[in-house]
């Protein structure tokens, strides 16, 4: 197993061509890259093989001017024109969809938010953090926010079943704590049946609490192993 270092997680999350992700801060995806190097690499296919498909869908709705409709490409990555048919028809059924509609109309999208010495108690543990995250939907004026997925799921249980194995719980906690926010929708579109299914994520749920407990763990790992472990505080 090759060594783990920081040089090594900026290098492969700056191979996704969007300069957000060779910022300093620490993000969702840089956890990831924790959690990642200990998973199975099958896992770790599965993973990124969804995530590369969800870019595309993220991009028609929230970053049009990334998608090249005739080279089939989107943020540098190339796709088939099944890919770009599919996701057309999904972006489709997510403007059906009278609450993503709403949601997409009110939005600001793809906003970044920055946080300096962010707080993270961990067991006896407390540090701090520089973090970031960057919103698909975003809403200034109430407290309200918003992720698309794509998903293989073809039923409402499906789709939360897959929040869970994915760790969307973990990164909509990561983001609500980062913005002191407190009510978040996760929003999956089905490839296969082109379905809409919607998992509200809010703050104190056992939702959030699930996500808020992944995070804080590999947060402390993260801090622990690229962080000056003086930063990390022991409580009696």
């Amino acid at each position: 197993m090759y060594p783990l270092t920081r040089q090594l997680i900026a290098k492969q999350l700056s191979s996704m061509k969007d300069p957000y992700y060779g910022r300093p801060e620490v993000s969702n995806s840089d956890l990831s890259m924790i959690k990642k190097y200990w998973q199975p690499q099958g896992i770790i296919y599965d993973l990124e093989q969804a995530y590369k498909f969800g870019t595309l869908i993220d991009c028609m709705i929230t970053e049009p001017h990334k998608v090249d409709y005739f080279r089939f490409s989107c943020a540098g990555e190339q796709y088939t024109r099944e890919d770009f048919e599919r996701a057309e028809l999904m972006k489709k059924a997510f403007y059906r969809d009278p609450l993503c509609a709403m949601m997409a109309k009110r939005s600001s999208f793809q906003k970044v938010s920055i946080r300096q010495n962010f707080g993270i108690d961990y067991s006896r543990f407390s540090f701090s953090l520089d973090v970031r995250c960057k919103w698909d939907l975003f809403i200034d004026e109430y407290d309200m926010s918003g992720d698309i997925k794509s998903t293989t799921a073809t039923s409402q249980k499906q789709f939360e079943d897959a929040v869970r194995y994915f760790d969307y719980d973990r990164q909509r906690a990561w983001y609500l704590d980062i913005e002191e926010r407190s009510n978040d929708m996760l929003i999956g579109i089905s490839k296969v049946n082109f379905k809409v299914f919607k998992v509200p994520v809010k703050r104190g749920s056992d939702l959030y609490k699930s996500g808020r407990d992944k995070y804080q763990e590999l947060a402390f790992k993260h801090a622990y192993l690229f962080d000056d472990i003086r930063n990390i505080r022991i409580s009696a």
